[in-house]
């Protein structure tokens, strides 16, 4: 996993340069934003049950055939898979948010996630349902000055499996 600062100087580092201001200022505002970061996590660890339960109530009240017979959440193995996936969601937004880089999320979470969710028949638009009421819970209990950092790896995610 990568985070601003190691892209940023890996990038220069390939190039051979010096950090321009360009590079300095993008450091400079990770860096006045990472008490900020640390807070937003902080509150999702706090909260995580709260937050998955909200979602998940959210979501099987919209997509109610989940969990009936031949939903994708129907029996206790496949409600608790559903779960366990949105907090896998959740828990790699944090390391995401923390890293300013959504990229990470690709290896961690979105490589092969949509081929996997289809040959299981699960279905994608009740995936980024899900996402799109985590972000908004999470993003109903933070500061405004935090809503771009929580929004980032929800619309990452998102716009990934929307395609």
């Amino acid at each position: 996993m990568k985070d601003t600062i190691n892209k940023t100087l890996e990038s220069y580092d390939l190039k051979g340069k010096y950090l321009d201001i360009e590079a300095i200022n993008k450091l400079e505002i990770y860096f006045k934003s990472a008490n900020l970061r640390i807070d937003i996590i902080k509150f999702i660890n706090e909260q995580a049950v709260l937050i998955i339960k909200e979602t998940s109530a959210e979501l099987f009240e919209e997509y109610i055939d989940l969990l009936r017979p031949g939903g994708n959440a129907y029996t206790t193995r496949r409600y608790a898979a559903c779960i366990r996936d949105l907090d896998y969601y959740l828990r790699y937004a944090t390391y995401s948010m923390l890293a300013d880089d959504p990229s990470i999320l690709d290896e961690r979470v979105l490589n092969g996630l949509k081929e996997t969710y289809n040959s299981l028949g699960v279905p994608i638009g009740a995936t980024i349902r899900a996402l799109s009421i985590m972000k908004k819970i999470v993003q109903k209990q933070v500061s405004q000055e935090a809503q771009n950092i929580v929004s980032l790896p929800f619309d990452y995610m998102i716009n990934s499996l929307s395609y």
